[in-house]
Formats: structure tokens, sequence, C-alpha cells
């Protein structure tokens, strides 16, 4: 195994022959994977489906489709990053754009106008985050005013938690809410030298030790 992703009561995993295996709740088809589902290089899991990058570019989804969110846009090709919202998917494209399809309530669809120079995305219950190639991060949807944050070398953004930024210092701020920075929650004081970070419902940090700190967000 390469790379794990999870989503409610269900989990994925890519394995290093490009294949996915999964496993959990499949009240909405979420773990019925394809025979054909091979030469994966990225997965990711949203509340009860999934998706999947090939090694071509292109995205694969399955599971709920009840707003679209297991049907990329036909045509979406080029893509180098994928993530899923509760019910949406996200995808960042090799020039730095991205696209957004499938429930649009809180607006996490409506990616800014000219928004380019991507080079990471995340996605929370309702709203979306990009890392640009100047260390600024922009959100949209639930969280949509992201203000003043600098300096930033990872995003994170969980299933009903906060979503997380990681400095070039190895510091780490989290937030829940628009804008920032308010409704912050703790962290612990002695978090340092953070090296990745994942959220969610808890969330995690991995120091450059190999230390790993989870607390409830």
């Amino acid at each position: 195994v390469v790379a794990i992703a999870n989503g409610n009561r269900f989990c994925l995993a890519l394995k290093n022959d490009d294949t996915v295996a999964a496993w959990g709740d499949n009240s909405a088809g979420q773990t019925n994977l394809s025979p054909g589902l091979t030469n994966i290089i990225a997965i990711a899991a949203g509340w009860d489906f999934a998706l999947a990058l090939t090694s071509s570019n292109t995205v694969i989804g399955w599971g709920n489709n009840n707003s679209g969110q297991a049907s990329p846009p036909a045509g979406l090709n080029n893509v180098v990053a994928i993530a899923a919202g509760q019910n949406f998917g996200m995808a960042l494209k090799s020039d730095g754009t991205v696209a957004a399809w499938g429930y649009n309530g809180y607006g996490q669809l409506n990616v800014p106008v000219g928004l380019s120079n991507v080079t990471a995305i995340a996605a929370s219950s309702w709203g979306a985050l990009a890392l640009k190639n100047d260390r600024t991060v922009i959100g949209w949807g639930d969280y949509a005013t992201i203000n003043g944050l600098t300096n930033i070398v990872a995003v994170s953004a969980g299933l009903e938690g906060p979503d997380l930024v990681l400095r070039n210092d190895g510091s780490l701020l989290a937030w829940t809410g628009d804008p920032y920075p308010y409704n912050q929650p703790p962290v612990p004081t002695n978090l340092i030298n953070i090296t990745s970070i994942s959220a969610g419902s808890s969330t995690l940090a991995l120091q450059s030790d190999g230390t790993v700190y989870t607390w409830d967000s």
C-alpha cells in the first residue's frame, strides 16, 4: 500500500501495482470497485463516494452520485491531484487551474474566477482550499474568506472538522468557520517541526522525528 483515504465508515487503499482496495460501509456502492480500476496513481474519499486519478490523468468516480459527485465532468483531463468533500469533487490540473463538480449548496463549486498557479487542493464538508505557488491560500464555499495566510506549504480539510494549514517553519494553524482567524480550535502547544497534516473529525500531525500527534477537533 502506497496511499490511503477514508470517507464516512469506509476506507480506500492504493497499492504499488496501481490497483485499489476498499472496505467498510457499502450502502451507496462506495466499495464496489470496477474490475477495470487499474493504473491508478491517487485516491480520494468523500462522505459515501470515491474518486481515483488514473495514470492518463483522468478521474474516475463511484458510489453515491445523487448530486453528480461521482461523475467528473466530461473532458476533464490533465489532472494531477484530486480531493473529495462531503458530496463534491475537485481536481487540480497541470496548468495550475481547478475544477469542481457535484453539490453546490454552499458555493463549493464556485471556483474563483482567474484562480491559477495552484499547487495543492483540499476539500472539507462544504468548502474548498487551494494553495498557490506564492504560498498563499484561497478558499471558497463554506470557508470562503481566507485572509492573511502566508508561507503555507500544505493544506488539509476534512469531513466534519477544521481546516489545517502548515507553515514553512513547521508550525500549524487550524480554524473552523468563515473567515479565518475566527473559531480557531485549540492546537497542542508542543507541536513543532511538523512535516505532514491530516484534517477530519480528529486531526493528525506528523513531526520530523516520526512522532504522530492526534487531538479531537
